[in-house]
């Protein structure tokens, strides 16, 4: 990741367009800021509600972040180089895959914070699914601290099935689509150190839960 100080105050620029965008045009609430590391490396791993569940994870955990997104959004020349140059990372696909694995180690070792989403895909029906295989496998070769991230309303205000969100304007009456995210404390990986898979993917994905569940009771709603 570009590390210029050009790099570093374009993120912030789009930063704070971002948090404006949100706050006004989704009514944006966020909680757990103090639960961030504020250095080092972290892996940040979340439900997938839509694509407004990346930047509304930024704006929660005001840290330059690294997003792992799916190839196809980068064929529009334009859109490609913005995704590139606010950290996202294009792979064949979203979560971590066997493409991602050595792009998460290699960020994870530079000290980075990335975000993945296990799941895999943005859901379907605004239920989280089973997580997929693959973060096993990064936190078999990674040791950093896991940070649970749970979204709320962000399906609401854009779903799978829906071209355009679905704004709910801080100023308005609440219409139900008001976005929330909530940060959890850090998990230590070595907790999942010697976990059989299984007992490792429903405790990974109960953790995301319970933050999803927070998020969902703090967002703005009717």
């Amino acid at each position: 990741m570009d590390q210029s100080w050009r790099s570093a105050l374009w993120y912030k620029a789009n930063f704070w367009a971002m948090y404006t965008l949100y706050t006004l045009g989704f009514s944006l609430r966020t909680e757990g800021l103090h639960n961030v590391p504020r250095r080092g490396p972290v892996l940040i791993l979340a439900n997938h509600e839509s694509f407004l569940d990346p930047v509304a994870i930024g704006i929660a955990v005001r840290r330059r972040i690294c997003y792992l997104a799916r190839k196809t959004l980068f064929k529009n020349k334009l859109l490609g180089n913005y995704l590139r140059s606010v950290g996202c990372i294009e792979l064949d696909q979203e979560g971590v895959g066997k493409e991602g694995i050595k792009t998460s180690i290699n960020l994870l070792q530079g000290g980075n914070a990335l975000l993945v989403f296990p799941e895999g895909e943005r859901t379907l029906s605004g239920h989280m699914v089973p997580f997929k295989a693959g973060i096993t496998l990064l936190l078999k070769r990674v040791s950093v601290p896991i940070l649970p991230v749970g979204v709320a309303g962000a399906y609401e205000a854009y779903p799978r099935s829906s071209p355009f969100p679905k704004l709910a304007p801080l100023f308005w009456p609440a219409n139900g689509t008001g976005v929330a995210v909530s940060v959890g404390r850090p998990i230590p990986s070595t907790r999942f150190a010697n976990m059989p898979r299984e007992q490792m993917l429903k405790e990974l994905f109960d953790e995301v839960k319970v933050v999803v569940d927070r998020a969902e009771k703090l967002r703005r709603k009717p």
